[in-house]
């Protein structure tokens, strides 16, 4: 079934911002939004090969932010051991949330302004040197600055590569690829703690964290030689310059434009060379200043926004709660389990469960990547035109609240005792898990209602290119 670029006429532009016109009536080909350009350096039109490596590269990225975001929990018994106390761990992961939240709100609008790419590369230098300290580090106060160093070297992770997705891919493909980006940040957080748990037993806690640096090093070689920036500038097509030459009836392009002029011949630009998709800079014109405050008026304008911020952001919080916990209690009678088997723990979030006691944290790591999922892929799909902002206030959300959480973790638990403690947290977990009945009962009302403050903050977004 092959794809149709046609985007419709006037007759669509009436849909809520989410709801778009993917195939066409008595048709089997399916529409494309956003309408695809001629232009061969718009990365939607990349052949499949060039996404695939780029978002591949992506992936590998992800993954190992999220080995170096949660592997820190396998190690407690060594930090312990080391004179580190227990409420200074929990600081030291709820430090590392802050990093993430601030690191996201700092860096993400120069992604606009200078490209995709130099912030793939900060951040991961900014994680190496991370995992360098944490595996040469002696005090808690050293265990709490590399941190917040991790934090913000891995702040960008989700909000870039969410960015990187509608670059590359249409709407119809964005759950796709959602789900795959989901699965990499999955295997990071889950099985990382594996691997790190036998590497804490086999060769001690300091070298988890050099193996980390390791890949970490061989991801940003990749990324500076390979990742091709995504972001694209619109040039005006059908004007002859010196960088521009006709089509010729023989060439195949992958894409038309969606509206052709009969009268004249198209001009489509030159792909541009390697030095220029591989520049350490693609700077934009416009002003970013806005971007540093609009994150927080989306957020509290659109409900698929807020519904997002508070889902991804209670699942990440209980994760880290879930994990937190394991490290510590399993580590004591009548557990008695070592650095190997809580990695072992971990696991069953991700495959399922491996002990009876693992059957809860299994049930966990499903409802985590479906429900994330769900909330992301809604999320992309209403309002795709402002993601960025929108992603900069669900990343600041999610980890306030697991900054939040895991300072009062501690106090928490010591009051209600574990078994109460989970309890509440179950029951705030049913609330938010029902949110999308009212999304599926007012969700396309609300999307009607807030169409003319999407269509204002669409037009302030750099690069604006319509999805019609």
């Amino acid at each position: 079934m092959e794809p149709n670029p046609a985007n419709g006429t006037g007759k669509h532009l009436s849909l809520p911002p989410g709801t778009v016109m993917l195939n066409e009536e008595h048709s089997d080909s399916i529409v494309l939004h956003p309408t695809p350009s001629s232009d061969p350096n718009d990365s939607l039109n990349w052949s499949s090969w060039r996404k695939g490596l780029n978002f591949g590269l992506t992936t590998f990225y992800v993954l190992f932010t999220f080995v170096m975001l949660d592997i820190m929990k396998v190690a407690f018994e060594a930090y312990l051991k080391m004179g580190i106390s227990y409420e200074t761990l929990n600081n030291a992961v709820a430090t590392n949330c802050a990093g993430l939240a601030v690191g996201c709100l700092m860096l993400i609008p120069f992604v606009h302004k200078f490209g995709r790419r130099p912030l793939y590369m900060i951040s991961s230098l900014i994680q190496l040197l991370a995992a360098i300290w944490s595996a040469s580090l002696y005090t808690g106060g050293e265990l709490i600055g590399a941190n917040l160093l991790s934090g913000i070297g891995g702040a960008t992770s989700e909000t870039i590569v969410m960015i990187t997705i509608v670059d590359l891919f249409f709407v119809h493909q964005h759950a796709r690829f959602n789900g795959i980006f989901l699965l990499a940040q999955s295997l990071g957080a889950f099985g990382g703690p594996v691997a790190a748990g036998f590497i804490v037993a086999n060769q001690g806690w300091r070298w988890m964290w050099w193996w980390t640096a390791i890949f970490l090093a061989v991801n940003l070689v990749l990324v500076c030689f390979f990742f091709e920036e995504t972001k694209y500038i619109p040039v005006n097509l059908g004007f002859s310059t010196e960088e521009s030459k006709p089509a010729k009836s023989s060439q195949r392009l992958d894409r038309m434009p969606a509206y052709p002029s009969p009268e004249s011949e198209l001009i489509i630009p030159r792909p541009n060379p390697l030095s220029k998709r591989l520049a350490l800079i693609t700077r934009s014109d416009q002003s970013i200043r806005h971007h540093f405050y609009l994150p927080f008026k989306i957020l509290f304008t659109f409900p698929a926004v807020a519904y997002a911020a508070i889902t991804y952001g209670l699942l990440l919080a209980w994760f880290a709660v879930i994990s937190s916990a394991a490290s510590y209690f399993m580590l004591s009678p009548p557990y008695s389990f070592n650095s190997s088997s809580v990695g072992l723990f971990i696991l069953s979030a991700l495959i399922g469960a491996i002990l009876v006691l693992a059957v809860g944290y299994a049930i966990f790591g499903f409802g985590f990547s479906v429900t994330g999922d769900i909330a992301l892929t809604y999320l992309t799909d209403c309002y795709p035109e402002i993601l960025g902002d929108a992603l900069v206030g669900v990343v600041f959300v999610r980890n306030g609240l697991s900054v939040l959480i895991m300072f009062v973790y501690t106090p928490w638990i010591t009051a209600m005792g574990i078994q109460n403690t989970f309890i509440v947290a179950g029951l705030i977990s049913l609330a938010m898990a029902i949110m999308p009945i009212g999304l599926l009962i007012w969700g396309k009302r609300a999307r009607e209602h807030t169409a003319a403050e999407y269509r204002r903050y669409a037009l302030r977004q750099p690069l604006h290119r319509s999805l019609g």
